[in-house]
């Protein structure tokens, strides 16, 4: 992540999050726990689009849902859709509308790094 998108907790979030401050360290974690357990590849298919993709088991599946559910309840410019075209294969697809690129770039940027990418 760029220094530019660092706020003073460590996150991606943007002041427009709904989150509060102090409980944002532990859902930056449990991203970077996520991230770290689940992520196998990463596609930036457009400045407003990531493609992750996920191990393909259950408990993945339900952890990335349960986890975009109520990061789109605080920060609900974040379009979040999950899918599974084969019992091994589950992809993450993650938009932000122009205004939001830089937060996705940030998110871009801890994915790829917690998984080992870089």
């Amino acid at each position: 992540m760029s220094e530019r998108q660092v706020t003073t907790d460590g996150s991606w979030a943007p002041d427009v999050c709904s989150l509060p401050t102090a409980e944002r360290p532990l859902r930056l974690e449990e991203f970077d726990q996520f991230f770290r357990d689940a992520v196998r590849g990463a596609d930036r298919l457009a400045a407003q689009h990531l493609r992750l993709h996920l191990a393909g088991g259950v408990a993945v599946e339900e952890t990335a849902r349960d986890l975009t559910a109520r990061e789109s309840s605080c920060c609900s410019f974040f379009a979040f859709d999950i899918s599974r075209s084969s019992p091994d294969s589950l992809t993450l697809d993650v938009r932000v509308p122009a205004a939001h690129v830089d937060v996705l770039d940030g998110l871009t940027d801890r994915a790829v790094s917690a998984a080992g990418f870089r």
